[in-house]
């Protein structure tokens, strides 16, 4: 009977092979194999370069798209936005202070033919340069316009990959500087600084809130010197104001004046009192 095995859904034994049952079966593996080479998807974000004999012949995707076997060749690219984090480095500012800044960068193929053919590593070369611009940059700006322009330093290199990497391909959607380290001595030096000019603030601010406490003093004062009663009635106000005090004893030294202003006063209210004739 012989080995019987399955080729083309049959049941069949080696004794009933034929010719057209073994052309059958390299047909089908031939198809198969030539579907799978030829026919390729691309997703909706990718763009694909085709290569024939080694030449670039055109882009193909998103979607399906056919290739020729052992003659075309493919490569896909992602033309969604990606971010490349720049390593930290290492830069001496123009007023010859080092500092350590990293950042990020965040860029898009554009011209996924560009992108592939006239630079090897696209993502590794603009991160290359950037590294290079941002030291340029900082090199330009003293430490206090570093601290506080990020946003325009970051803005500033992206300007300057953008110059190089235009026949790359790539887009710069932007460049933002992450973090800032500074020497620690350097730390500890701007901290008491920051310190002593809180500590001036708050002392401008308390010698102003003197001036026009003097100031307002100094008007009542005057208030009351052009009416002398206005001075008696206050001295009378701070009397009655002290109340009594089981524990304490207060002496008062009150002028004269005072005291004859409360003699007029009580001489007044006896004058009221008596019947009149």
């Amino acid at each position: 009977m012989g080995i019987g095995y399955l080729l083309l859904g049959r049941d069949v034994s080696f004794t009933s092979i034929t010719p057209t049952d073994i052309a059958a079966a390299v047909g089908w593996t031939f198809l198969s194999w030539y579907l799978a080479a030829a026919v390729k998807i691309a997703a909706q974000w990718e763009k694909a370069l085709v290569f024939r004999l080694g030449r670039f012949k055109h882009l193909r995707g998103p979607g399906v798209y056919t290739l020729l076997p052992l003659i075309d060749q493919a490569q896909t690219v992602d033309t969604r936005v990606i971010t490349l984090d720049i390593p930290r480095q290492e830069a001496i500012t123009k007023d010859n202070v080092p500092v350590s800044i990293d950042g990020v960068i965040f860029m898009q193929v554009v011209r996924p033919d560009q992108a592939i053919i006239n630079v090897q590593d696209y993502a590794f070369a603009i991160t290359q340069y950037a590294q290079t611009a941002l030291r340029d940059v900082i090199g330009g700006r003293t430490l206090d316009e570093v601290l506080t322009e990020r946003e325009s330093i970051g803005h500033h290199i992206e300007q300057l990959v953008e110059q190089e990497t235009e026949h790359w391909g790539l887009e710069v959607a932007g460049i933002r500087i992450q973090d800032i380290l500074l020497p620690e001595d350097l730390k500890k030096v701007m901290s008491r600084q920051a310190a002593a000019e809180r500590e001036k603030r708050a002392n401008i601010t308390k010698s102003e809130g003197d001036r026009m406490a003097a100031e307002n003093l100094a008007a009542a004062a005057a208030t009351m010197a052009k009416s002398p009663g206005a001075m008696q009635l206050r001295s009378l106000q701070t009397i009655d104001g002290l109340g009594p005090t089981a524990s304490n004893t207060v002496v008062l030294a009150i002028p004269i004046e005072v005291m004859e202003a409360v003699d007029a006063f009580a001489a007044m209210r006896r004058r009221d009192r008596e019947p009149s004739t």
